[in-house]
């Protein structure tokens, strides 16, 4: 391969985690989700190699791979078998010189520590719901409710139940002892705003891109603690919430909200340093949005509401991975247009 240009389509590794001791469906799921990105990717003419991880030694895996094979298309969640490890495959990459797409490992471990995301969207300006770190069983004068108890330390939605939102001090107590308890870390506690939430994809470096807004649609359920997602509403089908929670994308805001959330989600987009692809969870209460969670990583298979909004904003499933090959491409290091 003549290694001063970048052929195009640019050819792709199409990196993704197997954990041996996931439940076989898992699995399957894992390896039919590769191969659609495979077939996705091929009709748009890239050439791709699939590359599954079954271990966590993806160093010695990739060894011989050099930087002329392409551009790594990372999906890989974790090193099998290290739990919060996704920063670490990034890692891995870096030291062998490949190109890669999605953020850095630094900006992946960040969105790790709930209270330091937070700390820093402050620091920009930007509006996140009150929130305090606890550390012991005793909720010391919190008196903002209702208000939800998530582990500091956690993505996907890990601990998050119906729960989790209480609505006394005694609750908050309990609800504090069984994070520290179950998940032996702190507890992050938040205003709980029973609020529209909405899931926004965003691409792009330097000029950043809103996808279509996807928003969750909680009415079916009547109770608050129910209108929120759940762990279950994103991994267990034939869960209430897995089954009554909808998807609208795009979402119903009138043009001025969409131009003030659009503004909050780019800021939180660079406040956090993300790069590619990122995803953000916001509620709306009185015309503020509030910025929930910043996933520099998110799940973009393809039943995925990222999915969805860019299908709506005219790509194909194919056509979006594609757009992200091609954004890592440019910093490919024999033949990107921004080389380090």
């Amino acid at each position: 391969m003549d290694s001063s240009c970048c052929p195009d389509p640019a050819p792709v590794l199409l990196l993704h985690n197997v954990d041996p001791g996931w439940p076989a469906a898992d699995i399957a799921a894992a390896e039919q989700d590769a191969q659609t990105a495979e077939k996705a990717l091929g009709e748009i003419g890239h050439t791709v190699e699939v590359v599954a991880l079954r271990d966590p030694h993806l160093a010695g895996r990739l060894a011989d791979t050099r930087p002329d094979a392409g551009v790594v298309f990372n999906s890989c969640e974790e090193l099998p078998g290290v739990p919060h490890s996704e920063g670490q495959v990034v890692q891995v990459l870096e030291a062998l010189g490949l190109a890669y797409t999605g953020s850095p490992a630094d900006v992946l471990i960040r969105s790790w520590d709930k209270a330091g995301v937070r700390r820093r969207l402050e620091r920009q300006g930007l509006p996140v719901p009150r929130w305090r770190l606890f550390r012991t069983a005793q909720s010391d004068g919190w008196d903002c409710f209702p208000a939800i108890v998530k582990p500091a330390y956690e993505h996907c939605s890990i601990g998050v139940t119906a729960e989790a939102v209480v609505f006394t001090p005694a609750e908050l107590n309990r609800r504090i002892d069984y994070v520290l308890a179950a998940f032996r870390q702190p507890a992050l506690v938040e205003d709980f705003i029973d609020g529209r939430e909405f899931h926004v994809g965003l691409w792009g470096n330097g000029v950043v891109e809103m996808l279509p807004p996807a928003e969750m649609d909680f009415s079916a359920f009547a109770s608050a603690r129910e209108r929120l997602c759940t762990y279950d509403s994103k991994f267990s089908p034939g869960s209430p919430h897995y089954e009554r929670v909808q998807v609208r994308v795009p979402a119903a805001l009138a043009p001025e909200q969409a131009r003030r959330l659009e503004a909050v989600c780019q800021g939180a987009y660079r406040a956090l340093g993300c790069r590619d692809y990122a995803r953000l969870d916001l509620r709306l209460r009185a015309d503020a949005f509030y910025v929930l969670d910043v996933n520099p990583n998110p799940d973009i298979t393809p039943e995925t509401s990222m999915v969805e909004a860019a299908r709506v904003a005219g790509y194909s499933y194919g056509a979006m991975l594609s757009r992200l090959v091609h954004l890592a491409a440019d910093r490919h290091p024999l033949w990107g247009r921004h080389r380090h």
